[in-house]
């Protein structure tokens, strides 16, 4: 993996990516996968690029809708992609320029209304299918991620309003389950699917708790009531545990035990800190260390198994994306474009600080020891060498 890199060092390929998203790239294959918002003409996009030379494979539109309320540290394309090297599978919001009063807010408000919009491509851009599974309101805008499970392609409608969770067919779209979620409240959580035990769980926290549910049928595992009301970022593990950060209005990190059943906030928190946490960024876990900063750019580093905090430190000054980890080390991207290399460990180990002159809201992708980063305007491809892999 490179370690060093500026605006020209170590830049294989920059090219221009057509409107704005805060989502990330992904990378199947030699295909790299963004989606964007062109605010003009109104078209979401899903737009190819080669992953060698960052020539433009194809770009398609998703739908053209009216652009929804959103928080300004949202985006209007803002929902990561998944892919399962056959197909792309993209999540939208599809409003109609109809307002509601908002929910869940602290002053009256405007809402957008509308109905998320999930679609499939093929490798080519061809679209195999596009369903509304259902409708969708909010004034803080969208970010729903696809999840792969199996045959499965799993997202979170957590909204201020009947929000659910719903797993479509991979092949057709075709809704397989959909499961009310309590409390009718946003949130923008992943869904974290990991086997514990010899159970696999599709676990996500939001609308006022944590909740595990089986992946294959929507029956919910357990759940740990609160600990707060809104969250946004997701999960992570370290095999054993899953460890989240939010959220809003109080702030807290928690560790989870997942092996039990039904109502667990008695009995299975593992540990619990509210020093420095994340609402927007996620955390990362790195041989047995949760890192993770504050969306003010406060480093913190946790054992996973104990909870104890080994240090913090001020890392930078305002932070969107999450981090990444390779090689043992994490990667963590400002919203200015500067990237902080860290060794976890007991002490704050910055290895390399990397600059790229250009905003950077979402997370970088990592494959055949190359990193993609979406700026604000451009799609940026890093390596120590720039030859593609034979």
């Amino acid at each position: 993996m490179p370690l060093r890199w500026g605006p020209e060092e170590g830049v294989c390929w920059r090219v221009d990516v057509p409107g704005e998203g805060h989502a990330s790239p992904i990378v199947t294959g030699r295909r790299v996968f963004v989606v964007s918002c062109d605010t003009d003409s109104l078209e979401r996009l899903l737009v190819c690029y080669d992953a060698d030379t960052g020539a433009l494979r194809w770009r398609r539109t998703v739908l053209t809708a009216p652009l929804e309320i959103k928080h300004g540290l949202n985006s209007y394309a803002s929902s990561t992609p998944a892919t399962d090297g056959e197909r792309v599978f993209v999540a939208f919001w599809e409003t109609a320029g109809e307002l509601v009063p908002a929910r869940n807010v602290s002053a009256e408000r405007d809402a957008s209304f509308g109905r998320m919009c999930v679609a499939a491509y093929d490798m080519e851009g061809e679209r195999l299918w596009l369903v509304h599974p259902g409708e969708f309101t909010s004034c803080h805008g969208f970010c729903s991620c696809p999840v792969l499970v199996g045959r499965l392609v799993i997202v979170n409608g957590d909204h201020d309003g009947e929000g659910y969770i719903v797993a479509l067919d991979r092949d057709t779209g075709r809704t397989v389950w959909k499961i009310p979620r309590d409390h009718h409240t946003r949130s923008y959580v992943t869904p974290l699917v990991r086997t514990f035990a010899g159970r696999t769980q599709a676990i996500l926290s939001g609308s006022r708790h944590v909740a595990a549910y089986d992946p294959a049928t929507g029956t919910e595992l357990w759940r740990v009531r609160g600990p707060t009301e809104q969250f946004v970022a997701s999960l992570v593990d370290d095999g054993t545990r899953v460890m989240l950060t939010g959220g809003y209005p109080d702030k807290v990190i928690l560790a989870i035990d997942p092996t039990g059943s039904g109502d667990v906030t008695d009995t299975h928190v593992a540990w619990k800190s509210t020093r420095n946490c994340a609402y927007v960024p996620a955390p990362v876990v790195v041989d047995g260390h949760f890192l993770l900063t504050s969306d003010d750019g406060v480093a913190s580093c946790y054992a996973t198994a104990s909870g104890e905090r080994l240090w913090n430190a001020r890392l930078g000054t305002h932070y969107s994306g999450s981090p990444v980890a390779a090689g043992g080390l994490a990667y963590f991207t400002d919203d200015d474009g500067i990237t902080k290399v860290i060794r976890p460990g007991p002490s704050f180990d910055v290895v390399a600080e990397n600059r790229l002159d250009e905003r950077i809201f979402s997370s970088p992708a990592i494959s055949d020891g190359a990193i993609y980063f979406r700026t604000a305007g451009h799609l940026v491809r890093i390596a120590s060498a720039c030859a593609p892999p034979e």
